[in-house]
């Protein structure tokens, strides 16, 4: 078989196209804390080995503080990300740069083991490597909707999650209470007028978001995937099914191809409409994937 979209055996192939997943978060670092929804790492390095190749190129318009990034550095793969917040932006560069130097000292020890075990050439007692530091891992501090005009070359796949409408500013989540009181740390992407998360009408947040990434269309290479983490979300004791609405909107100018369901297992359980009414505790998100015909 020839596998023209990544370089996974054929068992891993497998197992990544199961719909549903567990993954459970690894504590964030004391760094990216102030950003106040941060998707993992070691999810995302997932989702690239898949939907790429080495040296190819992912993109994230929505970059917070730069896990996509990180994610395909450590894959081998190119990146750009796109953030409005220029904190988050310097953090996600800062981010970048500790882990450029942690993939640089890991490749110079695997280059000093090689040298002694094949007696490898060394010049001045150093041992001739080339640490993969040609990739690129480039934040912008701008606007996605401005995506076309930052000079990104074309991308073979976007990885991304937006802003879950204008959740963040429910001051009665508890989770929120605690990062605004004890830890001192964001509630809110930004008070940026351009910042989705701040559009309190749901059907205008729903147009500009699809807006944002229809208008990556000419980035994208031919048959390029994108994948969108997000959930539905409640609100004023309904729910608003914005993973579906972007499904349906976005699927007009885009293939909608599948959904992978990411769950978490690990979170507390709270009494939501305890002895009077039904309301689940959410511990899913979909991952939508789309691709550029």
């Amino acid at each position: 078989m020839k596998n023209k979209l990544n370089e996974l055996e054929p068992k891993s192939w497998l197992k990544f196209q199961k719909s549903w997943f567990i993954h459970n978060p690894p504590p964030r670092k004391k760094g990216v804390l102030r950003h106040p929804a941060k998707f993992p790492e070691t999810m995302a390095q997932e989702f690239i080995e898949f939907f790429t190749k080495p040296g190819q190129t992912v993109l994230d318009p929505m970059a917070g503080t730069g896990s996509t990034l990180v994610a395909a550095l450590r894959a081998g793969r190119n990146s750009y990300g796109i953030e409005l917040n220029p904190h988050y932006a310097e953090i996600a560069r800062q981010v970048i740069r500790e882990e450029q130097a942690l993939l640089a000292e890991k490749l110079a020890g695997e280059g000093q083991e090689s040298a002694d075990l094949t007696g490898g050439s060394c010049q001045g007692g150093v041992v001739s490597f080339r640490p993969d530091n040609s990739l690129v891992a480039r934040i912008i501090t701008g606007d996605a909707a401005k995506a076309v005009e930052f000079g990104i070359p074309k991308v073979e796949y976007v990885l991304t999650s937006p802003p879950y409408w204008d959740m963040l500013h429910a001051k009665g989540a508890e989770n929120q209470k605690k990062r605004r009181e004890g830890e001192q740390l964001d509630v809110v992407y930004s008070d940026d007028p351009h910042d989705l998360g701040n559009i309190h009408d749901y059907e205008a947040f729903l147009e500009m978001l699809v807006t944002v990434y229809v208008g990556l269309k000419p980035l994208l290479a031919e048959k390029a995937y994108l994948t969108i983490i997000v959930k539905n979300v409640k609100k004023g004791g309904k729910i608003y099914p914005l993973a579906w609405d972007i499904a349906r909107e976005l699927g007009k100018v885009y293939t909608l191809k599948d959904e992978k369901i990411w769950c978490q297992d690990n979170q507390p359980l709270a009494p939501f409409g305890l002895g009077s009414a039904w309301v689940s505790n959410t511990f899913h998100h979909y991952c939508l994937q789309f691709r550029n015909e």
